[in-house]
């Protein structure tokens, strides 16, 4: 009986780890084609924060409170999993309700609101910290090993998929970075939706990490 509960509470656990990568991954796709299905507007927002202010707003905010419950609940393998979880969920929450500044030029604004700098700088700055977050638990957390246990080949590549994740996540945030603090960038390539793409790239390799570290994939035997 003891065993049936013990295995309950893994599957349990590995769901929660796969409900939270499958929230990242497709938010970028969702919002994207909610917008096109729903209110017939093709035009792609500046970022995925802008979609606050469309028709799929409430979806956006919705997911993002998703991300922050999953990781209330997530405690890792220590105590240090937890406590990053915990602080993950409160930038997700931050960014959830401190909308970023509408877009000027958007004709698939659903809901309009003024600009307020102060609320514009804790979204992104929460942004920032909660991607940051989840590049520390692809590459530090997740790729911890019992050391009591020789290391599978499948956990050596799911290493690999980890860190390599991390990695995209940073390098995305950093041009992310860039680009909106370098002016000239801002004018000549505001067309091709960088913050946006960018955006789409780290949840997605977010996705991939905690998918992976579901066990969807790779699974020891």
């Amino acid at each position: 009986m003891q065993t049936d509960n013990n295995n309950a509470f893994v599957i349990s656990y590995l769901n929660l780890r796969l409900g939270l990568g499958f929230v990242g991954f497709f938010l970028p796709i969702i919002l994207m084609a909610g917008t096109w299905g729903l209110a017939d507007c093709t035009q792609l927002q500046p970022s995925l924060s802008h979609y606050y202010y469309t028709i799929m707003g409430d979806y956006f905010v919705g997911s993002l409170c998703a991300v922050a419950m999953f990781l209330f609940f997530y405690k890792g393998v220590d105590k240090q999993d937890g406590i990053i979880a915990n602080f993950a969920a409160v930038f997700a929450l931050l960014v959830a309700f401190f909308p970023t500044n509408p877009s000027v030029d958007s004709i698939c604004q659903y809901i309009s609101t003024n600009k307020v700098a102060s609320v514009n700088a804790v979204h992104y700055s929460a942004a920032a910290l909660l991607f940051a977050s989840f590049a520390y638990f692809s590459i530090f957390l997740f790729t911890k090993t019992d050391p009591t246990k020789e290391m599978t080949a499948h956990k050596k590549m799911r290493n690999r998929i980890y860190v390599t994740c991390g990695i995209i996540i940073i390098i995305c945030v950093t041009l992310i970075a860039i680009y909106n603090f370098v002016g000239k960038l801002e004018t000549t390539f505001a067309k091709y939706k960088p913050t946006l793409v960018l955006e789409s790239i780290a949840l997605f390799a977010f996705g991939t990490s905690w998918i992976t570290k579901g066990e969807m994939i790779l699974k020891d035997v």
